[in-house]
């Protein structure tokens, strides 16, 4: 590492990422699993666009939300693991700032239309349970598409917002970073500026980001428990829950390892639980998602056989 002083006073040039495991026996073991994980996962995700691309049953808002979730979990694993597997292949340790930087910018980026497709899905839920006779007009395919746009515009804000942010901290001593990839927890422990305004930043946003969509999530499910108990069929109200499910299910997953990860900023040292969580947001949670939506979904697992025996479905 060669000391070089920017514009904005930074003296590192590259990071070192520690990845999951130090010992050398161990690496090609973690090579592996995550590569098996990653294909999963890639797997998985795209089946799940194909079947709802050639299933007219799955021509719904729900599903349409469902394929750009799929597209999100494609795109999060992406920016994480491939950079890990070619490390633990090169032994290289090593980072750019510049990458360092790209990479936390990518993640907040998909990260953040998580968290509005997600809340987009609950309103999507409520509408159709709860108001079921002005549904195709509420969510109309033009309200579907400015609720994705407006939910990649917000992410790109605040991601494009802590880039910045990161990137007018000094950085001269330490470029050790105990983690598999770049986060802002781990930078902001390496400054050698103080970090005050940035950890508000992340609080501040974290709460607009975060804290709004589980307020309007939970509002949702709230009125969607109270019309499903109204449902006189045990039927009905059984096919309510179990879309219902699958949606909290995959929210409970997204939004608990996202609190563990940015809302304990006190804790100075990087532990082996940041890494943990790191593996759950990034790699075991858009592996999951598939599962999670296919598993007690007929018309789901019904597309999916069709795109794997290469079947198309008829209107």
């Amino acid at each position: 590492m060669e000391p070089e002083s920017g514009a904005n006073g930074t003296a590192v040039t590259e990071f070192i990422l520690l990845g999951l495991v130090e010992t050398p026996g161990l690496r090609p073991v973690v090579f592996v699993l995550f590569l098996f994980a990653y294909l999963v996962t890639i797997g998985g995700n795209l089946s799940i666009l194909a079947a709802i691309l050639v299933e007219p049953k799955l021509h719904t808002p729900m599903y349409f939300f469902l394929g750009n979730l799929s597209v999100l979990d494609i795109g999060c694993i992406t920016v994480t693991v491939p950079s890990m597997l070619g490390r633990l292949l090169s032994h290289k340790c090593t980072v750019p700032y510049a990458a360092c930087l790209s990479q936390l910018f990518f993640f907040h980026q998909l990260a953040g239309v998580d968290c509005f497709l997600l809340t987009a899905m609950a309103y999507d839920r409520f509408l159709a349970i709860c108001r079921p006779l002005t549904y195709s007009t509420r969510m109309s395919q033009t309200v579907q598409r400015i609720l994705v746009a407006v939910s990649w515009a917000c992410a790109f804000s605040n991601a494009l917002t802590h880039t910045v942010a990161i990137s007018t901290l000094n950085f001269c001593g330490p470029n050790v970073i105990n983690h598999f990839y770049c986060d802002l927890p781990q930078l902001f422990q390496l400054s050698c500026s103080s970090t005050q305004l940035n950890e508000l930043l992340l609080f501040g946003l974290g709460v607009l980001m975060a804290g709004a969509p589980v307020i309007l999530i939970v509002t949702s499910y709230i009125h969607v428990a109270a019309a499903v108990l109204r449902i006189r069929s045990s039927e009905g109200r059984k096919k309510a829950f179990s879309t219902c499910g699958s949606h909290l299910t995959v929210v409970g997953i997204f939004y608990g390892t996202g609190v563990f990860s940015y809302m304990r900023l006190g804790s100075v040292e990087a532990s082996d639980k940041d890494k943990g969580i790191g593996i759950l947001n990034t790699v075991i949670s858009p592996m999951l998602n598939p599962l999670i939506y296919s598993l007690r979904n007929p018309d789901v697992q019904g597309a999916l056989r069709r795109v794997l025996m290469g079947k198309r479905a008829f209107a």
